[in-house]
């Protein structure tokens, strides 16, 4: 079952639609388990620009809006862990729901080579009114989830899902498939590093292509801040653009991360 929660008004053929700014797969699980999609979605709400950020269907279609795959690979490991997921629905070049509410980079206007035009003169108002539409409500999803699985007697694992570039402009190819990223909690992270290093086909980075120590960022905010077991996982994104790869993925990762999650 997939329900969604409403977080602004858009027209939709000449009547009011509500604009829903996540999803969520599973919603009737009742695992201890919680999956997290951040940049699920390269979608731009009517709302915002028009629903037009002035990029190109390529830049659009490119990493910088959203993590390639990561929003497929939810729903597998979803289906096969028997757990719930959320993801959002909303372009990260919207706003970056995998940043603190503070944090100079949620608004971006330059990412790797390519200049955002509706982001430029983007000002504090803007901001704000984006945070109200997007970010606020995903993350408000996410704590009402994590509530009500704590009111239940369990103890949230979460698991979140993003996928990687395998090459920023003018910078070297990056030599991992998969990244583990984290700050402090290892109760996850410590097994399945050693379980992706027996893995013989994959190189296995550990706080790599990015840090986990992030302050205020989604695993800060729902995991660390509230002492639950929590990873992020990231795929390199050419390994997981197609059915083929996302479906290989998406047994791997379930057949790592069984043993390792509560039931």
């Amino acid at each position: 079952m997939t329900t969604n929660n409403a977080a602004g008004l858009n027209m939709k053929g000449g009547v009011m639609a509500e604009y829903r700014a996540f999803e969520v797969v599973n919603e009737l699980s009742s695992s201890p388990v919680l999956l997290l999609c951040d940049h699920a979605s390269n979608f731009v709400p009517p709302t915002v620009s028009g629903g037009d950020l002035g990029l190109s269907a390529e830049d659009m279609a490119r990493h910088i809006a959203w993590d390639v795959g990561a929003a497929a690979l939810t729903r597998l490991l979803s289906a096969q862990l028997g757990a719930a997921a959320i993801l959002s629905n909303f372009s990260r070049l919207v706003i970056d729901p995998n940043r603190g509410p503070d944090d100079p980079t949620l608004l971006m206007k330059l990412y790797d080579g390519s200049i955002i035009p509706a982001n430029r003169h983007a000002d504090a108002a803007e901001l704000e009114r984006r945070k109200a539409l997007c970010h606020t409500p995903y993350h408000d999803a996410i704590t009402a989830r994590l509530d009500a699985m704590e009111a239940r007697g369990q103890t949230p694992h979460i698991l979140s899902i993003h996928s990687f570039t395998p090459q920023l402009r003018a910078r070297p190819p990056r030599p991992w498939h998969v990244g583990i990223l984290w700050d402090s909690d290892t109760r996850l992270v410590t097994p399945l590093l050693e379980a992706l290093r027996d893995e013989p086909d994959i190189v296995t980075g550990d706080n790599e292509p990015y840090t986990g120590r992030l302050e205020g960022d989604c695993m800060h905010r729902h995991g660390t801040m509230r002492g639950l077991p929590h990873v992020l996982i990231e795929i390199r994104n050419d390994l997981i653009s197609g059915e083929t790869g996302q479906q290989e993925w998406a047994a791997r990762l379930t057949r790592l991360l069984a043993p390792l999650l509560p039931t």
